[in-house]
């Protein structure tokens, strides 16, 4: 593994076979080890309380997917060329409702990293209460630099195959990186036109004119933005005058951004693989959207045509000092080193607007330091929330305003913080919201589990 937590969560007697097997059986996946490793070493003071656990098997069950598909995509490109690439579905755990996660078209997606976010994808939704069970998907189709008809040729050829395995009832995908409104679309109308079947509820984050709900693009920034506001509230503090540090230049990126800056917040940093800009004055969000969303360019681009930013390449965007983090681009980019940047330029809150964006010493390192932190499975679990209210809007033919959705989200995230908040007071863990929030997440899966018998 990149980093272990063993210093600040050992696995104790009851998980650390449980973990061994995994280290077994996936030994090239390091990824979906420091996945499990974290939940396994959190969780150790309910499983204290709550034998029937460790004598059920759920933590043997829980770490092995119901299903794993990986098939082929082939496809032609604009040269007439053919192209292949490996499509992958893990489906987790259905024991809370149909399988749910999104997709990621990324030329580093692995069966590792898909079975890490669909390993954490169980407990983030199970943190909504929303009655979803966990998945994830994608490709290492790379979208950049291609045209809208060679990507929609792969979306056809990916969906061709992978259309037999969803359903409204079954298995509802979404977006993640690389996929958003416009591959949504090419996906949802492949399996409309395979299926003969007009299912909106079995694609999330559509586009608002065809079955899309509002606030599901800037969810999951809104709501890592909107947990981070719950934690400096327990501590009688807010956004109001800080500076916050994003890391991104994506839907997650721009969204926290945004909400940031509308609590009162100045948002001074932004980046992508290339580097990242600082703007003193606060990032225009007009102008990022543009570059990045319009125009699909680079974050240097911003810095041409703004007059008080500054463009870094290469380098750490953690570097800059702020009072709040949200790191928003991909897993594990925030390292030791740069937690300890942030903790010496004084931070004061970290939400992870992605999937597992801290290396495990990172997150160690901050609640060492008294930082609030907030885990992704958490923090950014507001895009899935806003999916299953999509389902619902989608099951029962209604739309909801902007208004409404926005205040549904902020109440998911304020029950998600209180959850992972009283779990971690009620098994003497208080203020680790990283435990909190695994302890309260498998607690709902494992009860369920049991109810339903080893299946």
């Amino acid at each position: 593994m990149t980093a272990t937590l063993t210093d600040f969560h050992p696995l104790t007697e009851s998980v650390q076979p449980v973990f061994d097997t995994v280290l077994a059986r996936s030994p090239h996946e390091p990824e979906f080890q420091q996945a499990v490793h974290e939940v396994l070493g959190t969780i150790s003071p309910a499983l204290e309380r709550h034998p029937e656990y460790v004598e059920a098997g759920i933590l043997d069950r829980i770490v092995e997917p119901e299903r794993q598909i990986m098939f082929r995509v082939p496809w032609i490109d604009d040269a007439g060329k053919i192209q292949v690439n490996r499509g992958y579905r893990i489906q987790f755990s259905s024991v809370l409702g149909p399988y749910k996660g999104g997709l990621r078209f990324h030329p580093s997606v692995n069966l590792s990293i898909i079975k890490f976010l669909g390993f954490e994808q169980i407990f983030k939704n199970a943190l909504t209460g929303q009655g979803i069970g966990g998945a994830k998907g994608g490709s290492d189709f790379d979208p950049h630099g291609r045209s809208d008809a060679e990507i929609m040729r792969f979306c056809q050829s990916f969906m061709s195959e992978l259309y037999r395995h969803l359903g409204e009832h079954t298995d509802v995908p979404a977006g993640d990186i690389g996929v958003g409104g416009r591959e949504i679309g090419y996906l949802f109308g492949t399996y409309r036109k395979i299926t003969n079947r007009h299912e909106s509820g079995m694609f999330t984050g559509k586009g608002t004119g065809w079955g899309g709900a509002e606030v599901r693009t800037e969810a999951t920034g809104y709501g890592a933005v909107f947990f981070a506001q719950e934690m400096l509230g327990v501590k009688g503090d807010s956004f109001d005058g800080k500076r916050v540090g994003v890391s991104g230049s994506g839907n997650v990126a721009i969204y926290a951004i945004q909400k940031a800056t509308q609590l009162g917040a100045t948002a001074v940093t932004a980046s992508d693989s290339s580097g990242y800009v600082v703007d003193d004055a606060g990032i225009d969000l007009d102008l990022l959207r543009q570059i990045k969303e319009v125009e699909r360019g680079r974050i240097v681009e911003y810095a041409n045509r703004r007059a008080s930013a500054r463009f870094v390449e290469g380098g750490s965007v953690w570097d800059v000092p702020v009072d709040i983090a949200v790191p928003s681009a991909t897993q594990n980019e925030v390292s030791l080193e740069d937690a300890e940047a942030l903790i010496a330029n004084g931070v004061r809150a970290v939400s992870e607007g992605a999937n597992m964006p801290c290396v495990p010493d990172a997150v160690a390192a901050f609640q060492r330091a008294g930082v609030l932190f907030a885990p992704g499975k958490a923090a950014n679990a507001g895009g899935v929330a806003t999916s299953a209210l999509e389902m619902s809007q989608n099951a029962s033919r209604q739309r909801w305003t902007f208004g409404d959705s926005e205040n549904k989200l902020r109440e998911i995230m304020r029950d998600i913080h209180q959850a992972a908040f009283d779990a971690a007071e009620k098994y003497d863990v208080a203020g680790d919201y990283v435990a909190g929030a695994n302890i309260a997440g498998f607690q709902r899966v494992a009860a369920a589990m049991l109810a339903q018998g080893v299946i």
